[in-house]
Protein backbone atom coordinates (compact mmCIF):
# COMPACT_ATOMS: atom_id res chain seq x y z
CA UNK A 1 0.00 0.00 0.00
CA UNK A 2 1.41 3.73 -0.94
CA UNK A 3 1.74 4.56 3.12
CA UNK A 4 1.77 8.32 2.03
CA UNK A 5 -2.14 8.23 0.47
CA UNK A 6 -3.53 4.57 0.77
CA UNK A 7 -5.96 6.00 -1.37
CA UNK A 8 -3.46 5.69 -4.25
CA UNK A 9 -3.09 2.07 -6.11
CA UNK A 10 0.63 0.87 -7.30
CA UNK A 11 0.48 0.32 -10.97
CA UNK A 12 0.25 -2.96 -12.17
CA UNK A 13 0.60 -5.00 -15.66
CA UNK A 14 -2.31 -7.58 -16.57
CA UNK A 15 -0.68 -10.73 -17.46
CA UNK A 16 -3.29 -12.94 -17.54
CA UNK A 17 -6.92 -13.23 -17.93
CA UNK A 18 -8.10 -17.30 -17.92
CA UNK A 19 -11.42 -18.11 -17.74
CA UNK A 20 -12.30 -20.56 -14.64
CA UNK A 21 -15.77 -21.92 -15.41
CA UNK A 22 -17.75 -23.81 -17.82
CA UNK A 23 -20.42 -20.64 -17.76
CA UNK A 24 -17.11 -18.45 -18.40
CA UNK A 25 -18.41 -15.87 -15.44
CA UNK A 26 -15.66 -16.22 -13.08
CA UNK A 27 -11.99 -15.66 -14.32
CA UNK A 28 -8.87 -15.57 -12.48
CA UNK A 29 -6.50 -12.35 -13.17
CA UNK A 30 -2.72 -12.56 -12.78
CA UNK A 31 -1.19 -9.31 -12.29
CA UNK A 32 2.68 -8.35 -12.62
CA UNK A 33 4.16 -5.30 -10.41
CA UNK A 34 5.12 -2.66 -12.78
CA UNK A 35 7.91 -1.35 -10.14
CA UNK A 36 10.01 -3.39 -7.76
CA UNK A 37 9.88 -1.47 -4.53
CA UNK A 38 6.17 -1.63 -5.20
CA UNK A 39 6.42 -5.34 -5.56
CA UNK A 40 8.91 -5.48 -2.29
CA UNK A 41 6.31 -3.13 -0.24
CA UNK A 42 3.61 -5.06 -1.38
CA UNK A 43 3.58 -7.89 2.06
CA UNK A 44 0.66 -10.11 2.88
CA UNK A 45 -0.53 -13.55 3.64
CA UNK A 46 -3.73 -15.69 2.80
CA UNK A 47 -6.85 -13.87 3.93
CA UNK A 48 -5.97 -10.46 3.39
CA UNK A 49 -7.58 -8.96 -0.11
CA UNK A 50 -6.75 -5.97 -2.11
CA UNK A 51 -8.81 -2.98 -3.96
CA UNK A 52 -8.46 -3.27 -7.89
CA UNK A 53 -9.02 -0.46 -9.57
CA UNK A 54 -10.10 -0.69 -13.45
CA UNK A 55 -9.30 2.99 -15.13
CA UNK A 56 -12.38 4.56 -16.27
CA UNK A 57 -14.49 2.35 -14.21
CA UNK A 58 -13.80 2.45 -10.45
CA UNK A 59 -12.40 0.29 -8.30
CA UNK A 60 -13.54 -3.17 -5.88
CA UNK A 61 -12.06 -5.44 -3.46
CA UNK A 62 -11.14 -8.93 -3.50
CA UNK A 63 -9.20 -11.80 -1.70
CA UNK A 64 -6.49 -12.46 -3.23
CA UNK A 65 -6.59 -15.96 -4.54
CA UNK A 66 -2.26 -15.90 -4.45
CA UNK A 67 -0.09 -16.91 -1.94
CA UNK A 68 2.87 -15.02 -0.82
CA UNK A 69 4.83 -17.99 -1.38
CA UNK A 70 4.29 -17.43 -5.39
CA UNK A 71 6.67 -14.01 -5.73
CA UNK A 72 5.93 -11.25 -8.03
CA UNK A 73 2.17 -11.73 -8.89
CA UNK A 74 -0.80 -11.61 -7.36
CA UNK A 75 -4.43 -13.42 -8.22
CA UNK A 76 -7.77 -12.64 -8.03
CA UNK A 77 -10.38 -14.74 -9.04
CA UNK A 78 -13.24 -12.69 -9.87
CA UNK A 79 -17.35 -13.08 -10.65
CA UNK A 80 -19.12 -11.15 -13.17
CA UNK A 81 -21.42 -8.92 -11.25
CA UNK A 82 -21.42 -5.67 -12.17
CA UNK A 83 -19.57 -2.47 -13.86
CA UNK A 84 -16.30 -3.31 -11.97
CA UNK A 85 -15.94 -6.73 -12.06
CA UNK A 86 -17.57 -6.81 -16.03
CA UNK A 87 -14.50 -4.34 -17.14
CA UNK A 88 -11.98 -6.75 -15.36
CA UNK A 89 -13.24 -9.68 -17.33
CA UNK A 90 -13.11 -7.68 -20.74
CA UNK A 91 -9.51 -6.45 -20.22
CA UNK A 92 -7.10 -8.00 -22.23
CA UNK A 93 -3.81 -9.11 -21.39
CA UNK A 94 -0.80 -6.35 -21.45
CA UNK A 95 -4.06 -3.58 -19.59
CA UNK A 96 -3.33 -1.52 -17.23
CA UNK A 97 -4.60 -1.32 -14.02
CA UNK A 98 -3.95 -0.37 -9.92
CA UNK A 99 -3.82 -2.24 -6.95
CA UNK A 100 -4.42 -0.70 -3.72
CA UNK A 101 -3.50 -2.87 -0.30
CA UNK A 102 -2.93 -5.27 1.45
CA UNK A 103 -5.75 -4.95 3.51
CA UNK A 104 -7.22 -6.30 6.29
CA UNK A 105 -5.91 -9.22 8.81
CA UNK A 106 -4.73 -12.80 7.45
CA UNK A 107 -6.10 -16.24 8.23
CA UNK A 108 -3.84 -17.26 11.37
CA UNK A 109 -1.14 -19.59 10.23
CA UNK A 110 1.58 -18.87 12.88
CA UNK A 111 -1.16 -20.14 15.31
CA UNK A 112 -1.65 -23.03 12.83
CA UNK A 113 1.71 -24.15 13.13
CA UNK A 114 1.65 -27.99 14.47
CA UNK A 115 -1.66 -28.12 14.41
CA UNK A 116 -4.49 -30.43 11.83
CA UNK A 117 -5.84 -27.49 9.24
CA UNK A 118 -9.07 -28.36 7.98
CA UNK A 119 -10.27 -25.79 4.81
CA UNK A 120 -14.19 -26.12 3.94
CA UNK A 121 -14.56 -24.22 0.74
CA UNK A 122 -17.44 -23.66 -1.54
CA UNK A 123 -18.05 -21.87 -5.20
CA UNK A 124 -15.64 -18.81 -5.81
CA UNK A 125 -15.28 -17.94 -2.47
CA UNK A 126 -12.62 -20.75 -2.27
CA UNK A 127 -10.03 -17.76 -3.63
CA UNK A 128 -8.47 -17.31 -0.12
CA UNK A 129 -8.27 -20.75 0.57
CA UNK A 130 -6.66 -21.54 -2.46
CA UNK A 131 -4.19 -18.80 -1.34
CA UNK A 132 -4.07 -20.88 1.94
CA UNK A 133 -3.57 -24.14 0.51
CA UNK A 134 -0.44 -23.11 -1.29
CA UNK A 135 1.05 -21.25 1.71
CA UNK A 136 0.48 -24.18 4.15
CA UNK A 137 1.72 -26.73 1.71
CA UNK A 138 4.79 -24.76 0.96
CA UNK A 139 5.66 -25.09 4.30
CA UNK A 140 4.46 -28.60 4.97
CA UNK A 141 6.43 -29.58 7.39
CA UNK A 142 5.05 -26.99 10.10
CA UNK A 143 1.46 -28.93 9.95
CA UNK A 144 -0.44 -31.16 10.99
CA UNK A 145 -2.50 -33.23 8.58
CA UNK A 146 -4.26 -31.12 6.11
CA UNK A 147 -7.59 -31.32 5.15
CA UNK A 148 -9.23 -29.81 1.96
CA UNK A 149 -13.39 -29.89 1.18
CA UNK A 150 -14.37 -28.07 -1.73
CA UNK A 151 -17.62 -28.21 -3.67
CA UNK A 152 -19.78 -26.01 -6.43
CA UNK A 153 -22.73 -26.62 -7.74
CA UNK A 154 -21.16 -28.83 -10.56
CA UNK A 155 -18.25 -29.71 -11.70
CA UNK A 156 -17.51 -27.23 -14.72
CA UNK A 157 -18.25 -24.73 -11.78
CA UNK A 158 -15.01 -25.90 -9.80
CA UNK A 159 -12.23 -23.10 -9.79
CA UNK A 160 -8.50 -24.63 -9.90
CA UNK A 161 -9.48 -27.77 -11.88
CA UNK A 162 -5.58 -28.15 -12.82
CA UNK A 163 -4.35 -27.32 -9.71
CA UNK A 164 -6.82 -29.55 -7.73
CA UNK A 165 -5.54 -32.47 -9.98
CA UNK A 166 -2.17 -31.95 -8.80
CA UNK A 167 -3.15 -31.99 -4.90
CA UNK A 168 -5.20 -34.98 -5.13
CA UNK A 169 -2.27 -36.82 -6.10
CA UNK A 170 -0.04 -35.50 -3.17
CA UNK A 171 -0.06 -38.22 -0.15
CA UNK A 172 0.56 -35.44 2.59
CA UNK A 173 -2.78 -33.52 1.68
CA UNK A 174 -6.26 -35.19 1.48
CA UNK A 175 -8.35 -33.49 -0.89
CA UNK A 176 -11.89 -33.85 -0.89
CA UNK A 177 -13.93 -32.23 -4.04
CA UNK A 178 -17.65 -32.63 -4.11
CA UNK A 179 -20.95 -31.47 -6.63
CA UNK A 180 -23.82 -30.67 -5.54
CA UNK A 181 -25.09 -32.37 -8.85
CA UNK A 182 -22.90 -34.50 -11.20
CA UNK A 183 -22.51 -35.11 -15.02
CA UNK A 184 -21.54 -36.96 -17.60
CA UNK A 185 -17.58 -37.82 -17.26
CA UNK A 186 -17.40 -36.91 -13.48
CA UNK A 187 -16.31 -39.81 -10.89
CA UNK A 188 -16.13 -37.76 -7.73
CA UNK A 189 -18.36 -37.23 -4.93
CA UNK A 190 -21.61 -35.93 -5.69
CA UNK A 191 -23.22 -34.71 -2.20
CA UNK A 192 -23.87 -31.01 0.10
CA UNK A 193 -20.31 -29.73 1.51
CA UNK A 194 -22.40 -29.83 4.85
CA UNK A 195 -22.60 -33.76 4.53
CA UNK A 196 -19.27 -34.52 3.30
CA UNK A 197 -17.80 -32.04 5.76
CA UNK A 198 -19.40 -34.25 8.89
CA UNK A 199 -17.82 -37.42 6.77
CA UNK A 200 -14.67 -36.35 6.49
CA UNK A 201 -13.52 -33.77 8.82
CA UNK A 202 -10.86 -34.81 11.13
CA UNK A 203 -11.26 -35.24 14.97
CA UNK A 204 -11.68 -31.54 16.46
CA UNK A 205 -8.80 -31.97 19.10
CA UNK A 206 -5.69 -30.11 17.64
CA UNK A 207 -7.72 -28.90 14.77
CA UNK A 208 -8.63 -25.50 13.42
CA UNK A 209 -11.47 -25.09 10.76
CA UNK A 210 -11.56 -22.27 8.12
CA UNK A 211 -14.46 -21.72 6.09
CA UNK A 212 -15.28 -19.71 3.51
CA UNK A 213 -18.32 -19.67 1.27
CA UNK A 214 -21.65 -19.06 0.15
CA UNK A 215 -24.15 -18.39 3.29
CA UNK A 216 -26.36 -21.22 3.26
CA UNK A 217 -23.40 -23.63 3.13
CA UNK A 218 -21.62 -21.55 6.07
CA UNK A 219 -25.05 -22.03 7.45
CA UNK A 220 -25.33 -25.76 7.54
CA UNK A 221 -21.75 -26.10 8.27
CA UNK A 222 -21.46 -24.63 11.22
CA UNK A 223 -23.75 -27.38 12.98
CA UNK A 224 -21.66 -29.66 11.82
CA UNK A 225 -18.26 -28.26 13.17
CA UNK A 226 -19.66 -27.70 16.37
CA UNK A 227 -21.50 -30.97 16.63
CA UNK A 228 -18.43 -32.17 16.02
CA UNK A 229 -16.93 -30.72 19.08
CA UNK A 230 -15.23 -28.12 17.43
CA UNK A 231 -14.46 -25.08 19.83
CA UNK A 232 -15.87 -21.56 18.12
CA UNK A 233 -12.18 -20.12 18.70
CA UNK A 234 -10.94 -22.65 16.41
CA UNK A 235 -13.92 -22.18 13.53
CA UNK A 236 -11.76 -19.23 11.38
CA UNK A 237 -14.30 -17.55 9.09
CA UNK A 238 -13.81 -15.01 6.01
CA UNK A 239 -16.34 -12.41 5.80
CA UNK A 240 -14.73 -10.30 2.93
CA UNK A 241 -18.28 -9.95 0.79
CA UNK A 242 -19.18 -7.18 3.79
CA UNK A 243 -16.06 -4.96 2.40
CA UNK A 244 -16.35 -1.99 0.39
CA UNK A 245 -13.63 0.81 0.51
CA UNK A 246 -11.22 -1.52 2.21
CA UNK A 247 -10.12 1.61 5.23
CA UNK A 248 -12.94 1.71 7.58
CA UNK A 249 -14.45 5.13 6.14
CA UNK A 250 -17.25 4.44 4.63
CA UNK A 251 -18.92 2.74 7.36
CA UNK A 252 -20.58 0.04 4.56
CA UNK A 253 -18.85 -3.12 6.69
CA UNK A 254 -19.39 -2.50 10.07
CA UNK A 255 -20.89 -5.45 11.99
CA UNK A 256 -21.80 -3.42 15.68
CA UNK A 257 -18.71 -1.78 16.44
CA UNK A 258 -16.03 -4.01 14.16
CA UNK A 259 -15.31 -2.88 10.58
CA UNK A 260 -14.74 -6.16 8.43
CA UNK A 261 -12.18 -4.38 6.40
CA UNK A 262 -10.17 -3.30 9.52
CA UNK A 263 -10.86 -6.03 12.04
CA UNK A 264 -11.21 -9.03 9.83
CA UNK A 265 -12.41 -10.13 7.27
CA UNK A 266 -11.05 -13.36 8.76
CA UNK A 267 -12.55 -13.78 12.67
CA UNK A 268 -13.26 -16.71 14.70
CA UNK A 269 -16.96 -17.54 14.99
CA UNK A 270 -15.76 -16.68 18.76
CA UNK A 271 -15.57 -13.42 18.30
CA UNK A 272 -18.26 -13.12 15.66
CA UNK A 273 -20.26 -14.46 18.62
CA UNK A 274 -20.01 -11.39 20.66
CA UNK A 275 -21.26 -8.81 17.84
CA UNK A 276 -24.65 -8.82 16.65
CA UNK A 277 -25.82 -11.37 14.06
CA UNK A 278 -25.61 -8.88 11.33
CA UNK A 279 -23.01 -11.35 9.47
Amino acid sequence: MNRENPYLPVPMRLEKNFVETSDRNIRTFTLSFLNQADEEAFRYLPGQFAEVFVPGKGESPFGMASSPTEPGRLKFSVNRAGVVTTALHELTEGASLGVRGPLGHPYPVEPFKGKNVVIIGGGFAFSTLRALTVYLLDRRADYGNITVVYGARSPGLLLYKEELAGWAQRDDLNLVTTVDRGEEGWTGRVGFVPAVTKEVAPPPDNTYAVICGPPVMIKFTLPVLREAGYPDERIIMNLEMRMKCGLGMCGRCNIGEKYVCKDGPVFTLAELGRLPNEF
